[in-house]
């Protein structure tokens, strides 16, 4: 037995997530009952929770069909629990399975190896999404100040707190500094990870955008266009059930996202 089994039981589902049937894995782990495998399961369930992960989205609970008789005109069927698990989920199912069983230690190392490369594989990814971002914003928030300056507004750091006063309901840069637990001396946008810097790009855009559209002009007028753009994407993120930008995680420095991806060519190459 080597770790190449835990690939041949790997399954894709319809949105081409791959996923391990536990029916399928706790006879790979050396169960010899269902019954008895689902004590793991709970125990890694509970460790799931533990970490700050949501348990439905690596253990998900369904039902499935199986043979109970073949070489029958009609095969009969029956209705049995199950569960699609993670990779994640897998990890965490072997490292609170019996470490007296081969197979288990064997799963303990193949799906730590496996979860640390798509972790990194992962925060590969984040970095690139931050870096695109990150020069996309200052761009849009190039444009933003540019036009206004032209209908006179002079007081940017207000004009700037407008906007996230209606995105971060009601804070001010230095309020999402401390929310964030940040320096004063830090500049937010390096501390966002992709998805917030998605909405703030949208403030900064629309915000133009509406300037431009409604002839807006001075700096109080101008403030309240900020605002009111701020607090409508705020509204929009709380209708999908998004997250509100003020709670999502606060990454490291993007010049952290620079290295990983610097030293992650070097290693390609």
């Amino acid at each position: 037995m080597d770790t190449t089994i835990f690939e041949q039981i790997k399954k894709i589902n319809e949105y081409g997530q791959e996923y391990w049937s536990a029916r399928d894995l706790y006879k790979i782990l050396g169960y010899t009952e269902y019954g008895k495998f689902l004590p793991a399961i709970e125990r890694a369930k509970k460790a799931c929770e533990t970490s700050g992960n949501p348990i439905k989205d690596h253990f998900a609970g369904v039902s499935e069909m199986i043979k109970i008789a073949t070489g029958t005109p009609k095969e009969a069927l029956r209705e049995v629990d199950d569960y699609r698990l993670s990779r994640y989920a897998c990890y965490l199912i072997a490292q609170n399975g019996d470490p007296r069983k081969e197979e288990i230690a064997l799963a303990q190392t193949y799906f730590a190896v496996q979860t640390r490369r798509q972790e990194m594989q992962q925060l590969l990814e984040e970095d690139s999404k931050r870096l695109e971002l990150r020069e996309d914003i200052k761009d849009k928030n190039r444009r933003l100040f540019g036009i206004a300056k032209s209908i006179g507004v002079s007081d940017y750091a207000n004009f700037q707190d407008a906007g996230y006063m209606g995105l971060y309901g009601g804070l001010r840069q230095k309020d999402i500094k401390v929310k964030k637990k940040l320096k004063e001396k830090d500049n937010i946008l390096d501390h966002m990870g992709s998805e917030e810097l998605v909405a703030n790009a949208f403030r900064a855009s629309q915000t133009a955008a509406k300037i431009k559209r409604e002839n807006i002009f001075n700096q109080h007028s101008a403030g309240l266009a900020h605002h009111e753009v701020g607090k409508a994407i705020r509204k929009a993120i709380a209708e999908l059930g998004g997250t509100m930008p003020e709670k999502l995680p606060t990454p490291d420095h993007i010049k952290e996202s620079k290295k990983r991806i610097k030293t992650s060519l070097k290693k390609l190459k």
